[in-house]
């Protein structure tokens, strides 16, 4: 597996996570299970990208 393409395709699923945590946080009673769910994709998302970043660095 090439790993800019997949680099590219987790940075790209890390900012819509961020878009949506931004919503789900601005509405008038977020959804606090949907807030975890999403900080900890993000998380997971983040995790592998540095790891990848290790491994191409």
């Amino acid at each position: 597996m090439q790993t800019a393409p997949r680099l590219r395709s987790l940075e790209e699923r890390h900012a819509a996570l961020e878009d949506r945590l931004f919503a789900e946080t601005h509405r008038p009673k977020p959804d606090e299970a949907e807030l975890t769910r999403l900080k900890l994709e993000k998380l997971r998302l983040k995790e592998e990208m540095e790891r990848l970043r290790g491994a191409t660095g």
